[in-house]
């Protein structure tokens, strides 16, 4: 992952085990959840490390971004999922852009959206 300023971390605590999360995170996250090379609209596979880490990246005219996801193991039967960002918004078009993602909190409701549902589909 190219270094990117760190923006923000979210994590949810999911009642199964790393490697039920780690399906509910492909089946939440990823376009066809057998294939993490699926990724999301916006984004392209930078790691796969199964059931511990999913590494999206992606880039536009107004940011450079990256969006990983941690799962590690609380219990038999207990996983945090972490999702962490970084992101750059170079210009004055990027500031804008930070600025209506990530000012207005759009940003951190779909990260803990995303938690939810993977805690929803685990």
């Amino acid at each position: 992952m190219e270094r990117l300023p760190y923006i923000d971390q979210h994590a949810r605590s999911v009642a199964a085990n790393r490697d039920r999360a780690w399906k509910a995170l492909l089946k939440v996250v990823c376009k066809d959840p057998n294939d993490p090379s699926k990724a999301p609209t916006g984004f392209v596979l930078d790691a796969a490390e199964e059931p511990g880490r999913l590494a999206l990246r992606g880039r536009h005219w107004f940011s450079r971004y990256a969006l990983v996801f941690e799962l590690d193991e609380q219990g038999p039967s207990r996983t945090l999922v972490r999702a962490r960002s970084w992101a750059e918004f170079p210009g004055l078009h990027g500031k804008i852009y930070r600025a209506l993602v990530i000012g207005t909190g759009g940003h951190k409701i779909v990260v803990r959206d995303m938690l939810r549902r993977i805690a929803a589909a685990a």
